[in-house]
């Protein structure tokens, strides 16, 4: 009886090790998709040519991103997961191009959580990669700033997986 029981224990200690272990792998991999995602929708701003704000429009180039969602549905098109690109107003950063949803549709207009820690980090100039409550589900995320001329923060790239 004792040798079964001793058995028993050192399986499931073996159990719940891969479990975490597995659960390692699995968010190593989400985090490389995010940084792979991340670079991918840099790359295709910079394509359109540079970062302006213009009033409350965010632009690359000549071209306003503000309700086109192009360049966000291409990126997850190609990784998968969910793109925004967010504008400066005030002291907030407003989504204008998105494919996270909300009640069904994109949400567009909705503001970075100002109390998250992404947005402490933009606002200190710094990236944010890591796990974060969007609209009541949790991501794997990045966060990157958007600089304008003369490297301001007018804006943020986003970049997430949902957590299963």
């Amino acid at each position: 009886m004792f040798d079964v029981t001793r058995r028993a224990v050192i399986f499931s200690a073996a159990l719940v090790a891969s479990v975490g272990f597995l659960g390692t792998s699995v968010q190593a991999a989400e985090s490389g998709n995010v940084k792979t995602a991340m670079q991918a929708l840099k790359d295709e701003t910079s394509k359109l040519g540079a970062a302006k704000l213009d009033g409350e429009a965010l632009n690359f180039g000549a071209k306003s991103i503000n309700g086109d969602f192009s360049v966000v549905d291409d990126v997850k098109a190609k990784h998968g997961g969910t793109a925004t690109l967010f504008a400066k107003k005030g002291n907030n950063f407003v989504r204008v191009s998105t494919n996270v949803m909300k009640d069904g549709a994109r949400a567009v207009g909705t503001i970075l959580d100002p109390s998250g820690p992404a947005y402490a980090a933009i606002n200190q100039d710094k990236p944010y990669y890591g796990m974060v409550d969007i609209l009541g589900k949790i991501y794997d995320t990045g966060y990157e700033p958007i600089r304008g001329d003369g490297g301001a923060v007018i804006g943020v790239y986003y970049v997430g997986y949902p957590m299963e």
